[in-house]
Protein backbone atom coordinates (compact mmCIF):
# COMPACT_ATOMS: atom_id res chain seq x y z
CA UNK A 1 0.00 0.00 0.00
CA UNK A 2 1.39 3.35 -0.78
CA UNK A 3 -0.19 6.77 0.12
CA UNK A 4 0.58 10.02 -0.97
CA UNK A 5 -0.08 14.00 -1.45
CA UNK A 6 0.30 15.48 -5.11
CA UNK A 7 0.30 19.58 -5.30
CA UNK A 8 -3.73 20.55 -5.76
CA UNK A 9 -2.86 20.99 -9.61
CA UNK A 10 -2.11 17.45 -10.33
CA UNK A 11 -4.34 16.39 -8.51
CA UNK A 12 -6.91 18.06 -10.34
CA UNK A 13 -5.61 16.65 -13.49
CA UNK A 14 -6.22 12.82 -12.08
CA UNK A 15 -8.99 14.23 -10.77
CA UNK A 16 -10.19 15.60 -14.28
CA UNK A 17 -9.06 12.57 -16.03
CA UNK A 18 -10.13 9.61 -14.24
CA UNK A 19 -13.75 11.09 -14.80
CA UNK A 20 -13.72 11.78 -18.20
CA UNK A 21 -12.15 8.45 -19.20
CA UNK A 22 -14.44 6.19 -16.50
CA UNK A 23 -11.03 5.25 -15.00
CA UNK A 24 -10.17 5.27 -11.27
CA UNK A 25 -7.24 7.59 -9.94
CA UNK A 26 -5.33 4.84 -8.83
CA UNK A 27 -5.46 3.33 -12.02
CA UNK A 28 -3.78 5.77 -13.57
CA UNK A 29 -1.05 6.91 -10.70
CA UNK A 30 -0.52 2.89 -11.20
CA UNK A 31 0.20 3.23 -15.01
CA UNK A 32 2.04 5.80 -14.43
CA UNK A 33 4.53 4.26 -12.03
CA UNK A 34 5.02 1.57 -13.61
CA UNK A 35 5.97 3.19 -16.86
CA UNK A 36 8.36 5.59 -15.15
CA UNK A 37 10.02 2.54 -12.85
CA UNK A 38 10.65 0.44 -16.29
CA UNK A 39 12.53 3.60 -17.45
CA UNK A 40 14.12 4.08 -14.55
CA UNK A 41 15.46 0.06 -14.50
CA UNK A 42 16.97 0.63 -17.96
CA UNK A 43 18.78 3.61 -17.06
CA UNK A 44 20.25 1.95 -13.97
CA UNK A 45 21.36 -0.68 -15.84
CA UNK A 46 22.58 1.34 -18.57
CA UNK A 47 24.65 3.16 -16.19
CA UNK A 48 25.86 0.02 -14.20
CA UNK A 49 27.08 -1.56 -17.71
CA UNK A 50 28.80 1.58 -18.62
CA UNK A 51 30.71 1.42 -15.20
CA UNK A 52 31.30 -2.49 -15.63
CA UNK A 53 31.28 -3.17 -19.21
CA UNK A 54 31.51 -6.66 -20.62
CA UNK A 55 33.06 -8.08 -23.73
CA UNK A 56 32.76 -5.85 -26.83
CA UNK A 57 31.55 -7.79 -29.99
CA UNK A 58 32.35 -6.31 -33.07
CA UNK A 59 29.35 -5.56 -35.42
CA UNK A 60 30.80 -7.66 -38.40
CA UNK A 61 30.55 -10.74 -35.70
CA UNK A 62 26.92 -10.00 -34.97
CA UNK A 63 26.11 -9.46 -38.00
CA UNK A 64 27.77 -12.48 -39.21
CA UNK A 65 26.01 -14.66 -36.73
CA UNK A 66 22.23 -13.21 -37.45
CA UNK A 67 23.04 -13.43 -41.29
CA UNK A 68 20.23 -16.18 -41.85
CA UNK A 69 17.73 -14.30 -39.66
CA UNK A 70 18.03 -10.77 -41.39
CA UNK A 71 18.27 -12.67 -44.78
CA UNK A 72 14.71 -14.07 -43.37
CA UNK A 73 13.59 -10.71 -42.49
CA UNK A 74 14.45 -9.10 -45.73
CA UNK A 75 12.62 -11.65 -47.66
CA UNK A 76 9.40 -10.90 -46.12
CA UNK A 77 9.35 -7.03 -46.68
CA UNK A 78 9.88 -8.00 -50.62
Amino acid sequence: MLALRLPADIEKRLDDLAKKTGRTKSYYARQAILEKLEDLEDLYLAEERLQKPGRLIPLEEVMAEYAEDIAALDDEGA
